[in-house]
């Protein structure tokens, strides 16, 4: 694993307004900003979704650390993803309010993970 300091992308339960944001996030992000991860598709999984290398893109959110609290917030995304079949890559999202390209950390499904269908559209947000 890097040490590199970089925002994080997330595309599910994570994301500004799903169940999971307040419960882990809360306090621990300075910025949130919409964001699509290109190059990727979104699958459904046990209750939270997937995303893999593929032929399309996915809707999320950019976040960066509050102020002091980096290694915390990569601390408790790690605890929180890596069990429940991701890993943690380094990709290129672009920001949706300026359409700058940045790279950022990425919870991709791990080999084996528990892929579900693949959600249309890329949202997780507007799934069916």
């Amino acid at each position: 694993m890097t040490a590199d300091v970089l925002p994080f992308f997330v595309y599910g339960t994570l994301r500004p307004g799903a169940y999971n944001h307040d419960r882990f996030l809360l306090g621990r992000t300075g910025a949130e900003e919409d964001a699509v991860l290109p190059g990727a598709l979104l699958h459904d999984g046990p209750g939270y979704p997937f995303a893999v290398p593929g032929e399309g893109r996915v809707a999320g959110a950019l976040l960066t650390a509050a102020p002091g609290r980096y290694g915390e917030l990569l601390a408790v995304l790690d605890r929180l993803e890596e069990p429940a079949g991701y890993e943690r890559v380094v990709r290129e999202v672009v920001r949706s309010g300026d359409g700058a390209h940045l790279a950022a950390w990425v919870y991709l499904a791990a080999p084996g993970a528990p892929l579900g269908p693949v959600i249309a559209g890329g949202d997780w947000f507007r799934r069916p």
